[in-house]
C-alpha cells in the first residue's frame, strides 16, 4: 500500500485508543443497565410473592365465614346452626355447637335462640352432649325458648339434639327421625378363602380382635357389641322421651330407626308444626331480628379437620367398627 492510500485508510478508520475505549464503556453502561434491570425485576417478585404469602396466611387463618356478632339491634334472635354430620373434630361437633350456645345465651340483646337443623346425624356423644347442655341452659334461664327449625334432615342424632328445644318446626317435606343406633363393617372371610390367602393374626386378650373383618364372626363378640348398641339406643330413647315428652305418640315403629316427612312427623309427636327460621323467629321467638352465633372455623383449621375425618375414617374402615345413631 502506498504511503498515499495508507493515509487515507487511516483517516477513514482511526483505530485508536479513544474509539476502543468508548466502545467498552458502552458495553459496560448497557450490561450495568441490564443487571439493574434484573434486580429490579427480581426485587419487584419477591415483593408479590411475599404479599401472595401473607394474603394466603391471613385468608388461612381467618374465619372461613366470619362471625357474623351482634348486629346492632336491641333484641334479636339468636341462631345456631347445626348442618352436616355430627361428630368430633367436624365444625358440627359439640364444642363449636356449646361455644356458640354459650354465646348466644351470654348476650343481653338476645330474645331467644333458633337451632337450624339440617343434618344426618352422627356420633350419639357429641349429640348427647349438646343435648345436655340445651337441658342446663333450660333449667338456667327457663323463660329463654329454644326451639329447633328443620329444613330438609334431622335424623339421628340431629334429632337427639333437637328434641331439647321447646319446639320443634318442620317442612311438609322434611325428613325426621331415625331413632336408632348402627355398629356396620365388612367380612372378607370368603374372599380370602378363594384368593387362597391365610390370616395370621396375633392377640393378647381374648376379644381384641373384635370384629376382624378378616376372621369369622364370633357369636360371643357379636351378642357383646349388640348389647352395648342396645344400651346406646336406650339412651337415646330416653333423651327423646324426656324431651318430647307426652307429645309424643303411643307407636310401635317410633323407635325403630323408620324416617318420616314433615307431616307425619307432626302427627307422631316428633315435631310440633310447620315453619321455617325467618317465621319462627318472628312469630314464635318474638325478634324478626337474626344474629348467627355459629363458630366458624378457619380455613387452615377446616383443612386440618378434613384430614382427620378422611384419617379417622381409613382407620374405622381398617378396624372395621363405626358406631354412630342413625
Amino acid at each position: 500500500m502506498s504511503e498515499e492510500n495508507q493515509s487515507k485508510w487511516q483517516g477513514e478508520h482511526p483505530a485508536t485508543p479513544s474509539w476502543e475505549r468508548e466502545t467498552l464503556e458502552k458495553v459496560l453502561l448497557a450490561s450495568v443497565h441490564e443487571q439493574r434491570r434484573a434486580r429490579r425485576w427480581g426485587l419487584a417478585f419477591k415483593g408479590a410473592l411475599l404479599a401472595y404469602l401473607v394474603v394466603v396466611a391471613a385468608l388461612a387463618f381467618k374465619p372461613v365465614e366470619g362471625f357474623i356478632g351482634h348486629s346492632g339491634a336491641k333484641e334479636h334472635t339468636a341462631i345456631i346452626d347445626v348442618a352436616g354430620a355430627i361428630m368430633e373434630g367436624n365444625p358440627t361437633d359439640a364444642d363449636n355447637l356449646i361455644e356458640g350456645l354459650r354465646d348466644a345465651v351470654k348476650d343481653k340483646g338476645t330474645k331467644g335462640i333458633l337451632l337450624r337443623m339440617n343434618s344426618p346425624g352422627g356420633s350419639p356423644v357429641q349429640s348427647a352432649y349438646v343435648y345436655e347442655e340445651i337441658r342446663r341452659i333450660k333449667k338456667e334461664k327457663p323463660t329463654l325458648p329454644i326451639v329447633a327449625v328443620v329444613s330438609d334432615l334431622c335424623a339421628s342424632g340431629c334429632y337427639y339434639i333437637a328434641a331439647a328445644a321447646d319446639k320443634i318446626f318442620v317442612h311438609p317435606a322434611s325428613v325426621v327421625g331415625s331413632i336408632g343406633v348402627i355398629m356396620n363393617g365388612f367380612g372378607f372371610v370368603d374372599t380370602m378363602h378363594t384368593l387362597g390367602v391365610e390370616r395370621r393374626l396375633l392377640t393378647a386378650g381374648e376379644h381384641k380382635a373384635l370384629l376382624d373383618p378378616f376372621s369369622p364372626v364370633n357369636e360371643v363378640e357379636k351378642e357383646h357389641l349388640q348389647g352395648v348398641i342396645n344400651s346406646v339406643h336406650q339412651q337415646f330413647i330416653a333423651a327423646v322421651k324426656q324431651g318430647r315428652g307426652d307429645r309424643l305418640k303411643d307407636n310401635p315403629d317410633l323407635f325403630s330407626g323408620l324416617v318420616w316427612n314433615g307431616e307425619e312427623s307432626i302427627k307422631l309427636g316428633l315435631a310440633d308444626g310447620v315453619g321455617d327460621a325467618r317465621s319462627v323467629a318472628k312469630d314464635v321467638i318474638g325478634e324478626k331480628e337474626t344474629v348467627n352465633f355459629t363458630p366458624r372455623e378457619r380455613l387452615i383449621d377446616r383443612i386440618s379437620h378434613r384430614l382427620g375425618a378422611s384419617l379417622a375414617t381409613a382407620l374405622e374402615s381398617a378396624v372395621g367398627l363405626n358406631l354412630r345413631l342413625r
